[in-house]
């Protein structure tokens, strides 16, 4: 990344004219490469796009770029019906979304380098999309979902040698390192605690990640939220457990009631939550989950609805400490004075979410 692309990181619309052409060439050659870089809005329709748009391509002189939704949302364009820019802009280029299927469809599998240039697919552009979008490289993406499937296995009585066979080791030992590096204790001592599985999941305001434990879910946000990486750890303290990509019903459970909420078909959601905090903060997050659907409520009346009206204050940072978005409504809590106030994910998220159910709601 050159200077100037780091200084758009703070300084958006982008103004740099050599960064500009560039997006602009990679708009017009439709570059998958360029996914999740940049939006386009063209000022001629108020539409904004994603560099592999399908549609008619305007003039430069009528489009500016941008590298964070929520700026493209706040100057008011409108995403673009043909590309859905907010779903598809940290899509998995096609490389990608191919090596994912085959970890997912055969966990245990381990997928070489080699074996992937066999399939025409290069190695060196899956690891860089997985470095950006989740933090890690391919392989290990793939070692979780093996150790995760290891630790099902074990729970049901299986031997720790016939784990480490099936999960792809050739050696008890390197099984029992990665096992003991990811999920904290070897794999013969049998604590009955599971690791909390990660998962990315895409909606029409941008990619968020789902956590779940083996009691529910304990985490949704965006994954540009601020503070994500002292949620992971403090999530990972409070529930005594390592935090590995993978998924578990909880995750397929939550993962299809948003897409039911995002088209308008879920009001309430039934997923089992597993949220640790305080007692006061529990109590704050069952007063969220009351306020109905299409409806707000003031910081003020959330304290009264909890039966604690001076705890106005406790209230709004129990508010902040909500890992939940969206599940547990905190995007429904707006100011005394009706304006919109902080959100984890961004103010034009919540007025996005806002007016979605107002939409809805009749």
């Amino acid at each position: 990344m050159s200077s100037a692309e780091r200084e758009q990181l703070t300084a958006m619309p982008i103004r740099d004219a050599a960064t500009i052409d560039r997006y602009y060439r990679a708009l017009v050659a439709r570059d998958p490469d360029f996914l999740g870089s940049f939006y386009v809005g063209v000022k001629t329709t108020s539409i904004f796009c994603i560099a592999t748009c399908r549609a008619r391509k305007p003039k430069q002189e009528n489009v500016v770029f941008y590298t964070d939704l929520d700026e493209v949302l706040r100057d008011r364009f409108r995403p673009c019906k043909v590309c859905r820019p907010t779903e598809n802009a940290h899509q998995a280029p096609p490389d990608v979304a191919t090596a994912m299927r085959w970890v997912l469809a055969q966990p245990k599998q381990k997928v070489s380098d080699t074996q992937l240039r066999a399939r025409g697919l290069s190695p060196e552009k899956i690891r860089r999309w997985f470095k950006a979008h989740y933090g890690m490289t391919y392989q290990q993406f793939q070692r979780m979902y093996r150790i995760n499937m290891a630790v099902e296995e074990l729970k049901l009585g299986q031997s720790v040698t016939a784990s480490a066979m099936d999960s792809g080791y050739e050696s008890l030992s390197g099984f029992g390192y990665t096992y003991k590096k990811l999920i904290g204790h070897s794999p013969a001592s049998r604590v009955n605690a599971s690791p909390i599985l990660l998962h990315r999941i895409t909606t029409p305001i941008g990619p968020m990640f789902v956590a779940a434990s083996s009691r529910g879910i304990c985490l949704l946000e965006f994954v540009d939220r601020r503070m994500l990486e002292t949620e992971f750890k403090d999530l990972q303290r409070l529930c005594k457990a390592p935090i590995i990509a993978g998924t578990n019903a909880h995750i397929h459970q939550a993962e299809q009631e948003i897409a039911q909420y995002f088209v308008g078909e879920r009001t309430q959601f039934s997923v089992p939550l597993d949220t640790p905090g305080t007692e006061f903060q529990q109590k704050v997050w069952r007063g969220l989950i009351d306020i109905p659907y299409g409806s707000t409520a003031s910081y003020q009346q959330q304290a009264c609805r909890i039966a604690v009206p001076s705890a106005v204050r406790a209230v709004a940072r129990a508010n902040g400490h909500n890992r939940v978005a969206i599940i547990i409504p905190c995007h429904r809590v707006i100011g005394a004075d009706g304006k919109l106030v902080g959100y984890g994910g961004g103010l034009e998220r919540k007025r996005w979410l806002l007016e979605h159910e107002n939409k809805f709601c009749s």
